[in-house]
């Protein structure tokens, strides 16, 4: 049978500990959850030693290896701004992200780069790579090895980061001596809706993993597992449960029996069926349930 690490961005109505607790119900061997409310920037907000004990002590209960965890950056951060003052405070929030994944000793915090705006493409790339290299300077590397990860984006309006050589780029803005704590992940929603055809077979989603991983310089670090509520190339940003959307479940097959989806953490953010959670229920969402059972299912 293969070995694949798959989890979810779980409920964390009562906090992380919470969101570990009911990753275990759903048997998840893989998690992604937020430290800060994603709609603020939290340039103040910290982990302290006695939450980040509580949290590490819920995933050896669950059984999830801190190294297959995701800090989510807030939504809010836009590295690639023109503007100075919003592309300062996303570099500033980013560099606090790090500050808390790192705390927390888990695999990585992943984030969007963020819209262009009315700038040049290029040289909003290269803003995305700086606000990373900041974070990397302001915050030393521990054992825990945590990375700074960029997601694709599925393309709208001028966000960046829907193509492989805008990821490069980013990242060809990190000094050697820093680079091996950052990376990239994917989204499948996001290469569906920005127009790469993951769902036409089994051929072209291993061209289009070819070409990520030839044109940044290594494989991605993780894989968000999500359907597509809109068509292909739509540039829409809408998940979907697998099996349910434009992409359909057979695609999830050939991207679990791929090599790159060995060894790093695949992470449904797909819709859950509850939509308010007590903060002291620890079971599973019904949903992510579905999902998870479905996914092993693939694994044979």
């Amino acid at each position: 049978m293969i070995e694949r690490f798959l989890g979810a961005h779980t409920p964390d109505a009562g906090g992380i500990v919470m969101a570990a607790r009911r990753a275990a119900a759903s048997r998840m061997r893989a998690l992604q959850i937020m430290t800060a409310p994603p709609t603020y920037y939290n340039e103040k907000v910290t982990i302290k030693a006695d939450r980040a004990a509580k949290f590490g002590a819920a995933l050896a209960t669950a059984g999830i290896a801190p190294r297959f965890v995701l800090v989510h950056g807030a939504y809010v951060l836009n590295t690639a701004s023109p503007e100075e003052q919003k592309a300062t405070r996303a570099k500033g929030g980013l560099a606090k992200e790090l500050e808390r994944s790192t705390a927390l000793g888990i695999g990585a915090c992943c984030f969007h780069p963020g819209s262009a705006g009315d700038s040049d493409p290029g040289d909003a790339c290269d803003r995305v790579g700086d606000a990373i290299r900041f974070a990397l300077e302001v915050v030393p590397e521990t054992a825990s090895g945590t990375r700074v990860l960029i997601e694709n984006t599925a393309g709208a309006g001028r966000t960046m980061g829907r193509s492989a050589e805008e990821i490069a780029r980013m990242l060809a803005r990190i000094p050697s001596e820093l680079r091996h704590r950052t990376g990239y992940g994917l989204d499948t929603c996001h290469l569906f809706a920005s127009g790469h055809a993951i769902a036409e077979s089994p051929e072209k989603q291993c061209e289009i993993l070819d070409a990520f991983e030839r044109t940044v310089g290594e494989p991605p670090r993780f894989f968000h597992l999500n359907d597509s509520q809109h068509p292909f190339a739509s540039n829409k940003d809408r998940h979907a449960l697998i099996g349910d959307g434009q992409i359909g479940a057979e695609p999830f097959r050939w991207l679990l029996n791929d090599h790159r989806t060995e060894g790093i953490p695949l992470v449904l953010e797909t819709p859950q069926e509850r939509k308010e959670v007590a903060e002291d229920d620890a079971s599973a969402d019904p949903a992510d349930e579905k999902m998870m059972r479905l996914l092993e299912s693939f694994l044979g």
